[in-house]
């Protein structure tokens, strides 16, 4: 074993050591970013990147359940990502159909997607749907899968659903109006009966959020990483949750 891989594990056991007993996230929502850009510094093609991005899923899981987090939310492709060029979509959504149906036969990860499956090429929307039914039953942490995602999509959506039940209920659109609170708009979430998410993690050092999770993010603490994803480590990820940790929620209050 290298010196460096010696001082990575002491540092590894250091930081769980420093969270045992520590208020840790329920739910983590990861912008999963930068396979480009670290594609870019070996000189190798942007879907190499992505490949790379997608294999660094499991990992995050493990540790994520390790660590006793009962939902992940994984921003693998936005509603602008849709309009990227062909040459680049089409391998891109390959890689993302294959991780998921991955991640649906590991076994472990109850799959739920998040977005709006009629944005998809309806092959990739059927290759998503089939992964995500077979994990009705599996017992690990509750994994989102955001493919087609974009939060103001994702809250036109609530709203246009919301009237919709309205008027299945035979309500006019002034009804409707008058009825609508905030719960309302919860209930027909992608996300609907999962906690908000407590921590949002963000690779390559970007620091924004670029829509992800508008309305659930309300309360949530936001931790943005130097590393690009595929070069994310667990110590980058025990890292976020000890600023968690470290940190005094006010919850608005």
């Amino acid at each position: 074993m290298g010196l460096r891989s010696l001082l990575y594990g002491l540092y590894e056991r250091q930081l769980t050591a420093q969270l045992r007993g520590a208020d840790l996230p329920r739910h983590i929502g990861v912008i999963l970013d930068g396979n480009r850009r670290w594609a870019k510094t070996i000189g190798a093609p942007a879907a190499h990147g992505h490949q790379k991005g997608a294999d660094k899923i499991t990992e995050v899981l493990e540790w994520s359940q390790e660590a006793g987090v009962e939902v992940v939310t994984l921003w693998l492709l936005s509603t602008d990502n849709l309009d990227r060029d062909p040459h680049e979509l089409e391998p891109l959504l390959e890689i993302i159909c294959g991780a998921v149906e991955n991640l649906a036969d590991d076994g472990r990860w109850r799959l739920r997607h998040v977005g709006d499956a009629t944005l998809l090429p309806a092959d990739a929307a059927a290759r998503i749907a089939a992964a995500v039914g077979r994990t009705e039953d599996a017992p690990g942490v509750h994994v989102n899968v955001a493919v087609g995602y974009g939060g103001r999509h994702e809250i036109t959506d609530a709203v246009r659903s919301y009237l919709r039940e309205c008027d299945a209920q035979g309500l006019t659109l002034a009804d409707a109006a008058d009825r609508l609170a905030v719960d309302h708009i919860e209930d027909h979430l992608y996300t609907k009966g999962q906690p908000d998410p407590d921590l949002v993690i963000r690779t390559s050092g970007e620091q924004r959020l670029s829509g992800f999770l508008m309305w659930q993010s309300a309360h949530t603490e936001f931790y943005f990483c130097e590393a690009y994803w595929p070069a994310f480590r667990r110590v980058d990820f025990l890292r976020a949750l000890r600023d968690y940790a470290l940190r005094e929620r006010r919850l608005g209050r």
